[in-house]
């Protein structure tokens, strides 16, 4: 399946590398690197390269690329499932998966690599088993292994493995039993210059963070389940039951995990949480202006936290010249970047940013669109709500608690 794995950073440079079945040299990356000059952005690079003689499949994260080499034909999906799994792996392991994160914890990285990965195929990839094979560092840990000189990896094979539940341990204990559920939903948006949706959807996902004793049995009722499309679920969940009834029943990995994602492409479902007025004027000479108004549209009552509105301005655009009535900006006149960062909108006047800019030459230059980040509490945007939670095969009754976030994810705005 996968003959080398390459970490690139933007910049180009290897991080790491590492091989299976026989060693690919580094120069296969010009490939990548070729395709990642083309790309406007790092988002942009094709995630499948076909090179003469191998494939190329790459994700990004943090300013990072995973880049795996294929010399046959390989699923590609698979593949970057296992990327997106390596980058779980190490943000769970090192807090981030970053430039600087592998670079300090390298050792650590090939021990994991080396147990993920069985002679280039998927071996071990379910989190609980992988920190019993090697622990996670931390402060006491690693002075012991100075002492000692021992190391990370654990003498004693996980039981779990090769049980029927492979994603929990056995044994677990906890003093205080507690299950928690995040339904986190991303809008992705496009508005056109009059306000109106050209396109919405929404990316959304269910993060569970579990501390429960034993091998408890759980089963979770949503409102509306059926609002979701291209539902993707951890191994935990039992599909048939979902298929027959719409109910989540799984016994779940003992820590942090995601338990689905979904996806809800419907326009008339997504609701536009958020306006922003422009009028955006810019010539060579004088005369050039911005005005922008930010406020609330659709949030149900809810307050807009987090708002930062970006421009990415013209290479025409030497300054800026403007006064926020809420907030903070910035332009930086190497990256053009305008940024607006606005925080927590109250009710009432809605925040604006207006004045003056500088633009070279004499010709009128196409206004940039604008996109917009926000986060809102407590409301989920499609609709979709936990209706109830119940246990069984053990005996306590844990605490539960369910947290709703709604944030942007590409929104954007023609101007």
């Amino acid at each position: 399946m996968l003959n080398s794995l390459f970490i690139v950073n933007t910049s180009g440079d290897v991080i790491l590398e590492k091989h299976w079945k026989s060693v690919i040299h580094r120069s296969i990356c010009d490939y990548f690197f070729d395709a990642q000059k083309k790309a406007s952005c790092p988002e942009d690079v094709p995630p499948i390269i076909a090179t003469p003689h191998h494939y190329l499949i790459s994700v990004y994260h943090s300013q990072i690329f995973l880049v795996a080499v294929s010399t046959e034909e390989t699923p590609p999906l698979m593949v970057i499932e296992f990327l997106h799994r390596v980058v779980a792996t190490l943000t769970s392991y090192f807090d981030e998966c970053s430039d600087s994160a592998i670079k300090d914890n390298c050792v650590m990285v090939f021990e994991l690599l080396d147990e993920m990965l069985d002679n280039g195929y998927p071996l071990v990839t379910e989190l609980n088993i992988l920190q019993d094979l090697i622990k996670p560092p931390n402060f006491l840990r690693n002075i012991a292994n100075q002492v000692t000189g021992r190391t990370n990896i654990s003498e004693v094979l996980p039981s779990g493995q090769l049980s029927n539940i492979p994603w929990r341990r056995h044994g677990v204990k906890y003093t205080n039993n507690e299950a928690y559920f995040d339904v986190i939903e991303e809008i992705d948006a496009i508005i056109d210059k009059q306000g109106a949706t050209v396109c919405s959807e929404i990316q959304g996902y269910i993060d569970c963070c579990s501390r429960l004793t034993g091998m408890p049995d759980l089963t979770m009722t949503l409102v509306n389940p059926r609002l979701l499309d291209d539902v993707s679920f951890h191994p935990c969940v039992r599909f048939k039951r979902w298929e027959n009834e719409r109910v989540l029943s799984f016994v779940p990995p003992d820590g942090n995990f995601r338990l689905l994602s979904y996806h809800i492409a419907t326009q008339n479902i997504v609701a536009i949480p958020i306006y922003v007025r422009h009028s955006i004027l810019l010539k060579g000479g004088v005369g050039s202006r911005i005005e922008l108004t930010v406020g609330p549209k659709q949030s149900m009552g809810k307050v807009l936290e987090e708002v930062v509105v970006e421009m990415t301005m013209p290479k025409a655009v030497q300054n800026c010249n403007l006064t926020p009535s809420h907030g903070k900006y910035s332009f930086d006149p190497a990256s053009k970047l305008l940024q607006w960062n606005v925080g927590k909108i109250e009710l009432g006047k809605p925040p604006t940013l207006k004045g003056s800019v500088t633009v070279s030459g004499t010709a009128v230059v196409e206004p940039p669109p604008i996109s917009v980040k926000f986060k809102i509490n407590q409301l989920a945007a499609s609709g979709l709500k936990v209706n109830r939670l119940d246990m069984y095969g053990e005996n306590y009754k844990p605490f539960k608690g369910v947290k709703y976030i709604t944030k942007a994810g590409r929104f954007q705005i023609r101007t």
